[in-house]
């Protein structure tokens, strides 16, 4: 297969996964977000590299936003979100960072592909994501992408239009965000 077959096959598993989404789900997390004194943003390898993105444009738009593990993210309190990206749940490092989330007494959110998971209980909101597991063995969703591509691709394009939402909820537009952007690159 030539790689723009790659990139059109990829396309219409997006295109699919994007249609499982449940927008009442979605603002859900979006409402979360906006009465959130500040949003914290976690997961593990590029499931985090995703929520990172998210926690970017999320400071972009005056959210008080950080990623857990920064140098320069504070302390998580009662009126605090977290959000975690966790396609399976169950990552260990993931799930303690949950339960103590939960203790402080702050509000938690799950985007995942199993709420029934260990991180997915705990939260008092979980988002459910297509995709299949990493080693793919126990599912009946398809794809030709290895590992976990689909599940982060599929986060990546959701928190993004989670963004979209909030520009219309907030009346920003791209100008207005243009104004948070780096300027010392």
């Amino acid at each position: 297969m030539q790689t723009t077959q790659y990139l059109a096959e990829i396309s219409k598993e997006l295109q699919r996964s994007i249609g499982l989404i449940s927008d009442a789900e979605a603002e859900e997390l979006v409402n979360a977000i906006l009465k959130a004194t500040k949003v914290f943003v976690a997961g593990a390898g590029r499931s985090g590299f995703m929520g990172k993105s998210f926690a970017m444009r999320m400071m972009h738009m005056g959210i008080d936003s950080y990623v857990i593990g920064e140098t320069i993210t504070p302390n998580f309190e009662k009126e605090d979100l977290l959000i975690i990206g966790s396609g399976s749940g169950e990552t260990k490092s993931l799930v303690s960072m949950a339960e103590k989330a939960k203790a402080i007494g702050g509000k938690l959110a799950a985007v995942t592909i199993f709420p029934e998971s260990t991180i997915g209980q705990i939260a008092d909101m979980a988002i459910q994501m297509p995709g299949s597991p990493k080693d793919q063995s126990e599912s009946d969703y398809k794809t030709i992408q290895p590992m976990g591509s689909l599940f982060e691709q599929t986060v990546l394009l959701f928190y993004d239009a989670l963004i979209l939402r909030f520009m219309e909820k907030k009346g920003l537009d791209t100008n207005k965000m243009y104004g948070k952007h780096a300027n010392l690159e």
